[in-house]
């Protein structure tokens, strides 16, 4: 979830939010407007008081472990951790990891991506001990991905580069207390920024998403930067393209939209386009909207080609959360990754009936953006051209442009500007959702002013928790009351930006956000390596994992990871006895490019904690925890 550039803001809006003006001016009006259509649904912090009064929050079963700075991943002492999948490792039949890191771009295309991030296990025959595993590579350290870095840049480097992105797909058995890759699987495949991909939903061959290659604009070469992911009911994966701004080099008079998406000449540094023309837009100016998108997998038909789906707007996806409405249409959240940025959902136009074809309600439907009023209550505007200023007058052609152009049209609407929204988690029993906001240093400066009720901290450090309920619990409403779930931060640290109000075990700068079955919220952290141990973040040690109990507020340290690292994705077995972990990135420093000469200077795991995996290489691993005596991970009993 890096963004690539800890001071980057593309939203320029730097006055109060049209939103807030209108919660400021009708505040009264809303409310009572709200409160009728709400149809007595109770605002998140009521609902949790009276579930405690009942004794309903669930039970967590451990007792939280302390922070720590070492180099190894820590659990509980009833629990054990086995790396599973690890960066280089063979995916299906492909070769093994060499620790010089030279294997090719042609090995790197069938074995594990680097730095691994959202993820999902799905049975087979609903097992809970076989099934498929997808997982995201989000980025690349060059530093570590090449023998020698970045030193002699070659079109061989970008290729092997651009095979370490995208998802993996590997088929997994519990053998006893192990877990095994099954190598000769009829399921395993990797989808790298090399493998077709369609293009559907309404811009699909749009003349903004044509080029020289793709004269249709229906068609794209690759999925980049995948970072967190959703499930639909009938079985895909959905992974998310985040910062994919910074693969591309910008003209040298760069347009508005360039701007706002943050494409520049500076790039992140990758250096594709020296290589890759299509990454250079001079030569191929549109191509870089046919990023930004979520990408539909069917992980059970190898032979099926993955689909981006333009319905769901173009942004810097950080995942896509699905969830049924009442009435079963499909629910998609989503949050944009950057300063200042918003929260999304779509609703589909037609309702989820199992057996019946699937194949175009990703496609058609509403994509809405929040505003969350001063008040507790919010609204979900409607992103429809036409309507709310998205007009040719205004400069947004058709409804293909309203979503090309995502971002510009939230602008527009008047959404609240967020402090990086992340994972979004939905309550498996009340449909309360939940979202991360990671951190925002920036907020409430003299250079960006804006303070809003739902972002209240200036220079927030640390980041904090939202939550909401749907107007009448139903998550097709156009309105919702909300509520601050946890400000983060240290006690010890002076100041109300910095204190915070957890209940238990410290943490800082939330991201990934999932709730098992039993209603235990799971929190994973992601302190930049720029500040990690830093005066202000030296209570939190290593990135780390939490249970939070909804009703009380109740927080416990479950994991910490290895130094450098971030602590991301999470999944589980249908039965709950093995939760898998993504470690990603352990031992990156402040540039996130590693000295190719000293690739263990920060990190040596996991091969320090797991001798069999080797030392030449720190390595993004997924790592499977289970219950010494095979219960239920996170539970009591």
């Amino acid at each position: 979830m890096k963004s690539h550039d800890d001071e980057l803001i593309s939203n320029p809006l730097a006055t109060p939010d049209f939103g807030e003006i209108v919660d400021r001016r009708r505040r009264s009006l809303l409310t009572g407007a709200i409160a009728g259509v709400m149809l007595g649904a109770m605002p998140p912090g009521a609902l949790a008081a009276q579930r405690a009064r009942r004794g309903g929050g669930p039970v967590i079963g451990f007792k939280g472990i302390a922070a720590s700075s070492a180099d190894e991943l820590h659990v509980p002492d009833a629990y054990m951790s086995q790396v599973v999948f690890a960066w280089g490792d063979p995916v299906g039949d492909g070769p093994d990891f060499l620790p010089d890191a030279s294997n090719t771009a042609a090995d790197q295309r069938r074995q594990a991506g680097m730095h691994h991030d959202g993820m999902h296990f799905f049975p087979l025959a609903g097992s809970s001990a076989h099934g498929l595993l997808c997982v995201n590579h989000e980025y690349t350290d060059d530093g570590l991905l090449h023998s020698d870095g970045m030193k002699q840049w070659s079109a061989e480097k970008v290729a092997k580069a651009q095979a370490a992105h995208g998802v993996s797909i590997i088929e997994i058995r519990r053998e006893r207390d192990s877990w095994q890759l099954v190598r000769s699987s009829r399921y395993a495949r990797r989808i790298t920024a090399d493998t077709p991909i369609a293009i559907s939903g309404p811009a699909a061959g749009n003349a903004g998403m044509r080029t020289a290659n793709d004269p249709l604009g229906r068609f794209v070469l690759g999925t980049i930067n995948n970072c967190a992911m959703g499930v639909t009911p009938w079985g895909t994966y959905l992974t998310c393209e985040e910062n994919f701004n910074g693969y591309f080099r910008a003209p040298k008079d760069a347009t508005p939209e360039h701007k706002r998406y943050g494409i520049s000449q500076k790039t992140a540094g990758y250096r594709w386009h020296e290589h890759d023309e299509r990454f250079d837009l001079e030569k191929h100016p549109s191509e870089a909207n046919r990023f930004g998108w979520v990408v539909e997998i069917d992980p059970m038909r190898p032979d099926t080609m993955p689909v981006k789906r333009t319905a769901l707007g173009r942004v810097k996806h950080e995942g896509a959360f699905v969830t049924l409405a009442r009435d079963r249409r499909v629910v998609v959240y989503m949050g944009d990754d950057e300063r200042f940025e918003y929260i999304y959902k779509f609703v589909s136009k037609r309702p989820y009936v199992a057996g019946e074809s699937t194949s175009g309600l990703l496609d058609e439907g509403t994509l809405y953006v929040a505003r969350f009023g001063e008040d507790g209550t919010g609204r979900w505007l409607p992103l429809r051209h036409g309507q709310g200023g998205l007009t040719e007058a205004n400069g947004f052609a058709d409804q293909a442009d309203v979503l090309i152009r995502t971002r510009q049209s939230a602008d527009k609407l008047g959404a609240t500007r967020m402090d990086r929204p992340e994972w979004i988690a939905v309550h498996p029993q009340t449909g309360e959702v939940y979202c991360a906001l990671t951190n925002n240093a920036r907020r409430g400066t003299s250079e960006v002013p804006g303070l809003n009720a739902a972002n209240r901290r200036a220079e927030n450090l640390f980041g904090h928790i939202l939550r909401w309920r749907e107007g009448g619990g139903d998550a097709a409403a156009e309105v919702l009351s909300w509520d601050v779930f946890v400000e983060c931060g240290d006690p010890k640290l002076s100041g109300a930006n910095l204190t915070g109000n957890i209940k238990g075990d410290l943490f800082a700068s939330p991201d990934g956000l999932w709730f098992d079955r039993g209603g235990r919220l799971w929190i994973q952290t992601d302190v930049s390596t720029s500040v990690l141990g830093d005066r202000n973040h030296a209570a939190f040690g290593n990135n780390q994992m939490l249970v939070a109990d909804p009703v009380n507020g109740d927080v416990r340290r479950f994991l910490t990871g290895p130094r450098g690292c971030e602590i991301t994705g999470i999944t589980s077995t249908p039965d709950g006895s093995t939760l898998f972990v993504n470690v990603q990135h352990p031992g990156e420093t402040a540039s996130e490019r590693s000295n190719p000469d000293q690739p263990l200077a920060v990190s040596a795991w996991p091969g320090n904690q797991f001798p069999a995996l080797g030392k030449g290489r720190p390595r993004s691993a997924t790592v499977a925890i289970r219950r010494r005596d095979g219960g239920v991970v996170g539970a009591a009993g």
